[in-house]
């Protein structure tokens, strides 16, 4: 299929782009090829992850055109390349070994009064979920069904919260939406981008020159992210040419499959910010940083001086990205959660139900990575705006509020991804991806390196002279020394 120029590839592209501040005509130098219906549903997943990759790779070309003169290179968004990469975490083989999935307790459950789902794939958050629970350390899946089958869903969801645990109740959308936290992230635009402070020199960027074109280069970022949305967003700024330093903490270790899919072009190391010495090294890497990208619950990084503003007096000049669950603020604010449990609780599940009345899911993790396309976008766009202004500049984004731009702003209405169709029916158009002539394979790529021979998706995000994939493949979590290249 040809190329499909301007924002005929979907409107995800122009709403997207203009929650970020972006310059309207630009998106006509975006196009798009390949066949849509990759990711069928009854939501506009489709839209959402093309328009999303879409801004990205445009805020990419911006800062490139930014660095090198001249116009903003031309926007390449393939369809095939966005599906695949919206499941990289599928199709990741390590010597030919697929990563690990979901936990046996990370799953639906059946509760007095309806649906509950439950994450446990971490070992702290299992072992939190059984004694919220009253349950012994080694029960079951046999046992957890038992106990919560005679308990209440939102009775269920406060228990386990209160012992720092992760399940919620499965509600539909009209339920969210009368939901406090469903609320206050309605009257939330998708995301914000703005200055945080007064403004300053203007930010200098050497020229680029070379192919392929790196717009991040030279660029230092400090990773403070888990799971998979902020770990994309890095991973993108990683292609584009920045020196990612991932950091997480020793007491709290990271899965190693989950860090072979998002840690390409990135190095990883293990600080303690709750000793002196770990401070101490995170204010050198700080001293010299041009972007925090941080992605915990609100406040769980403030004791540690982390907070946007604290961070941005301490460097001048900083771009903070700030990426939460359920927002920055309203009751469930400080909550931890994960896309599956955001899916669940925003009427995702319910909308996606099969016809027996169980939920659903999306195709893909589309929250988690859709997101991290934005969450990179954001910060691409504030480079090229301190080119311009200077000072220091916050994005904040969240899975909720994706979730409520897929469901109230992409989804209310017929197109090719087969928009609300009702429970239990086939999505609009929607065909088996064989049947469209697209084949993953086409989009995957194999790399050599410490962890052994990974197959991966190859990255989604393209504008004229873009590079085709990492400078480097991913290593082991925390092997790194934390120091800048």
């Amino acid at each position: 299929m040809g190329q499909r120029q301007g924002d005929g590839g979907g409107r995800g592209t122009a709403s997207a782009w203009a929650a970020l501040g972006g310059e309207p005509g630009l998106i006509e130098r975006v196009g798009y090829r390949g066949p849509g219906g990759l990711l069928p549903a009854r939501l506009a997943v489709g839209t959402l992850a093309r328009g999303t990759v879409a801004v990205c790779a445009l805020a990419a070309a911006e800062l490139a055109a930014a660095r090198r003169g001249g116009p903003v290179p031309a926007v390449r968004v393939d369809e095939g390349a966005v599906a695949t990469a919206f499941v990289s975490e599928r199709h990741l083989r390590i010597d030919g070994r697929p990563v690990s999935a979901f936990a046996p307790l990370s799953r639906f459950w059946r509760a007095a009064d309806g649906w509950v789902r439950t994450h446990a794939n971490y070992p702290h958050h299992r072992a939190r979920l059984l004694r919220a629970l009253g349950l012994p350390d080694g029960a079951g899946v046999p046992e957890v069904e038992a106990e919560l089958a005679g308990r209440a869903a939102e009775e269920i969801e406060e228990t386990v919260y209160a012992a720092g645990g992760l399940a919620v109740a499965a509600r539909t959308p009209g339920q969210w939406a009368r939901h406090p936290q469903g609320a206050t992230v309605a009257a939330r635009p998708l995301l914000t981008l703005g200055p945080l402070d007064a403004g300053g020199p203007p930010r200098v960027l050497p020229p680029l020159a070379g192919h392929p074109v790196r717009p991040a280069a030279g660029l230092r970022v400090l990773d403070l992210t888990r799971v998979i949305a902020g770990p994309v967003a890095t991973r993108t700024l990683a292609l584009l040419g920045a020196d990612v330093l991932r950091i997480d903490a020793p007491q709290l270790p990271e899965s190693q499959d989950a860090h072979s899919d998002t840690g390409f072009g990135k190095r990883s190391t293990a600080l303690d910010l709750g000793a002196a010495a770990g401070r101490a090294t995170f204010e050198e890497l700080l001293a010299r940083a041009d972007v925090v990208v941080t992605g915990y619950r609100p406040g769980a990084l403030d004791r540690f001086g982390l907070a946007p503003e604290e961070l941005a007096a301490r460097r001048p000049g900083l771009v903070v990205a700030r990426l939460s669950a359920w927002g920055d603020d309203g009751p469930w604010g400080a909550r931890r959660g994960f896309d599956s449990l955001v899916q669940v609780a925003c009427g995702i599940a319910a909308v996606e139900a099969g016809p027996d009345g169980t939920p659903g899911a999306l195709p893909a993790q589309a929250l988690d990575h859709g997101t991290g396309y934005l969450l990179a976008a954001a910060v691409l766009r504030a480079l090229t705006g301190q080119s311009r202004t200077g000072g220091s500049f916050l994005a904040t984004l969240s899975l909720a509020g994706t979730a409520h731009w897929l469901i109230h702003d992409l989804s209310d209405g017929e197109g090719e991804d087969g928009l609300m169709n009702g429970p239990g029916r086939t999505p609009s158009g929607a065909a088996a991806p064989g049947d469209r002539g697209y084949d993953p394979a086409d989009h995957l790529l194999e790399t050599v390196g410490p962890l052994g021979r990974l197959r991966h998706a190859r990255p989604p995000v393209s504008f004229d002279g873009a590079p085709d994939t990492w400078a480097t493949p991913p290593g082991r979590v925390a092997a790194d020394a934390p120091v800048w290249r």
